[in-house]
């Protein structure tokens, strides 16, 4: 029915380590879909993205994975980052997830990158805690 377009819920995260800082908007997708954009640095854009679909684990089917598929813009160096989140975020979410990224430090440094990745880690997780309740707050024995 015109009119009557219901608009995806979403949040917004970020880090505070003072040091390559990221933001992430978490947006939903129907019932168990999420799309995430994932930015910092000196110029915010969109450098690569990344698919992931949930499914059993190779290595024991009674644990979730997921698969992922990337696409990055040539000269753009975000496939790592948004393969690994959108890979995590499948797996722990149980839904389809799309990550797209773009952060840009000049000169950004060897250590710099891994602490690009730490933050991007601790996104990922502030994410999931925000989106899956922990088992107390369900009622379900810890453990």
């Amino acid at each position: 029915m015109p009119g009557n377009i219901r608009t995806p819920r979403g949040f917004t995260v970020r880090t505070r380590t003072g040091r390559h800082d990221l933001h992430a908007r978490v947006s939903r997708a129907g019932q168990s879909d999420y799309l995430v954009y994932i930015w910092g640095g000196e110029r915010p854009h969109i450098g690569a993205v990344a698919m992931a679909l949930p499914r059993p684990s190779l290595s024991d089917p009674h644990k979730t994975s997921s698969t992922v598929s990337v696409f990055t813009y040539p000269g753009h160096k975000e496939d790592h980052l948004v393969k690994e989140a959108a890979e995590t975020l499948s797996a722990a979410l149980g839904g389809n997830v799309v990550v797209c990224a773009g952060a840009h430090w000049d000169q950004l440094d060897p250590e710099g990158i891994r602490q690009v990745l730490r933050n991007c880690r601790s996104l990922v997780s502030i994410i999931i805690r925000r989106l899956r309740p922990s088992p107390e707050s369900r009622g379900s024995p810890s453990g």
